[in-house]
């Protein structure tokens, strides 16, 4: 009897290492999708003409806003993230997990454009303020103010869909 309980013990001694050898197991992060909740347009402070239409998604709630678009593979052109913030303040952002270059509109109160960051580019923590108060951020890909000849109080307006529950 006392050999069959070493025996036992020996093979799950054997087991227990054959296991902590195997391969590690990675779990893949659920791909994170574009949710339209909104329309978003840029007018030129100038001429008051469209400079463009974008379907946005809303970040407005604690999490939302400090998640953004972090984990997200891309996002296209004609997309963007609108953060909503209850108030009027100087904005910091940075790019954690962030996996695609983005540019960052600072937008006030009264929804004109304050400043822009071009080009932010991914993982980078280093800090990408407003330099001027602002109540809202629109996240887009890089190199869109660009193209769009975005410039300081080039202005916005946007509505939402729906409610969120």
């Amino acid at each position: 009897m006392k050999a069959f309980k070493i025996a036992l013990l020996l093979l799950c001694f054997s087991l227990t290492i054959v296991a902590c050898k195997s391969e590690p197991k990675y779990i893949k992060q659920a791909e994170v999708t574009f949710t339209k909740e909104g329309k978003l347009t840029l007018f030129k402070s100038t001429t008051d003409t469209i400079i463009t239409t974008l379907d946005i998604e809303i970040a407005e709630t604690t999490f939302e806003i400090q998640t953004g678009l972090m984990y997200r593979e891309s996002m296209k052109n004609n997309q963007g993230m609108l953060f909503v913030f209850p108030n009027l303040e100087e904005r910091n952002f940075y790019m954690k997990n962030t996996r695609f270059p983005l540019d960052l509109i600072y937008l006030d109160q009264n929804k004109n454009v304050v400043s822009f960051q071009e080009n932010a580019q991914p993982f980078n923590e280093a800090s990408l303020p407003s330099n001027a108060l602002a109540q809202f951020v629109l996240e887009v890909n890089a190199g869109l103010a660009k193209e769009w000849l975005l410039e300081v109080g080039d202005k916005m307006d946007y509505f939402v869909f729906k409610a969120k529950d």
